[in-house]
């Protein structure tokens, strides 16, 4: 690329980058494990960090774009050595635009001993709608994983990986932040919990009805209209 020539996907790579860089201040990341990535639904080109590269020193200009072949379509860096999960995932689910993969320390000690977060708390059924799942392990440096991330996930923006750590997915790349950051709280919340005891977990019924009021009436989707939802 001639010098000073305009970057492929600017927006997205300003987002990818901003949320790349906001992993270690969530604690969700140490070092330079961890990465986020982002896809163009028009052109289908996916953003994703570069490989080993401090947090602290990415730029939008250090986002390396790959096509969903993993093909090399414009960056002067290797991308994340994650890239063959996230382009499996994304070729497998047309519906998903964003996705985070991290070590985050109370969500990987679940993954650690091959176990699924339970849902016994109600932000759990609203974000996740159930027990953020457990796949089994499956190998590093190809598509496994996300073979595994595919079969195992459900409906869940959320899933560990047996004796690895944590990936979640979204709409958009800001979608898929938020459900890392919500399943290392709850992973947190729930380990206190059981060291307490053995936790209750919520009714698959309720969870259902939480989670869908959660979809349908959380945040600001319509005009208020001047009548309170008694059931919040």
């Amino acid at each position: 690329m001639r010098r000073g020539a305009r970057l492929m996907l600017g927006e997205l790579r300003k987002e990818v980058c901003r949320l790349n860089r906001e992993l270690p201040g969530s604690g969700l990341v140490t070092w330079t494990s961890g990465n986020v990535s982002a896809r163009d639904p028009k052109t289908g080109y996916v953003v994703i960090k570069p490989s080993g590269v401090k947090f602290e020193d990415l730029t939008p200009g250090e986002m390396v774009i790959l096509d969903l072949e993993g093909n090399l379509i414009e960056g002067k860096r290797n991308p994340s050595v994650d890239a063959p999960t996230h382009l499996y995932v994304y070729r497998e689910r047309p519906d998903v635009n964003g996705m985070v993969h991290t070590h985050s320390v109370y969500a990987t000690a679940f993954a650690a001993v091959g176990k699924p977060i339970p849902c016994s708390l109600t932000a759990m059924a609203d974000e996740f709608g159930g027990p953020v799942p457990c796949a089994p392990y499956a190998k590093i440096g190809g598509e496994e994983i996300g073979q595994m991330i595919v079969k195992h996930i459900g409906t869940s923006p959320a899933i560990l990986m047996k004796n690895h750590g944590v990936f979640t997915i979204g709409k958009s790349g800001e979608d898929a932040f938020k459900a890392a950051v919500m399943v290392e709280d709850v992973a947190r919340t729930v380990h206190h919990a059981l060291a307490l005891g053995v936790p209750d977990e919520i009714p698959a019924d309720e969870v259902e009805r939480a989670h869908s009021r959660y979809v349908e009436k959380y945040g600001q989707k319509s005009p208020l209209s001047g009548k309170v939802d008694k059931s919040t």
